[in-house]
């Protein structure tokens, strides 16, 4: 279920709620009992290249090619 971080304006509290993305856009009450609250945009890092080894990615190619946004098939 993903979060989301909020922060209330009468204290100055940041917090986090967990709830379903259909409910993404719903008001949400600080922890200390205020309601003006406002949603945080957060940013999410993600690194590697998944499985969860810990081991470096692995190498590019040489086949040519030169990226863009297909990863340089020649389709673009």
């Amino acid at each position: 279920m993903p979060r989301y971080e909020f922060r209330c304006r009468a204290c100055g509290a940041n917090f986090e709620v967990s709830r379903p993305m259909s409910e993404a856009g719903e008001p949400a009450a600080c922890p200390r009992g205020h309601d003006d609250t406002v949603k945080l945009l957060s940013t999410v890092a993600v690194t590697g290249r998944g499985g969860g080894s810990g081991s470096a990615p692995a190498p590019m190619s040489s086949g040519g090619g030169g990226g863009g946004c297909c990863g340089g098939g020649g389709c673009c």
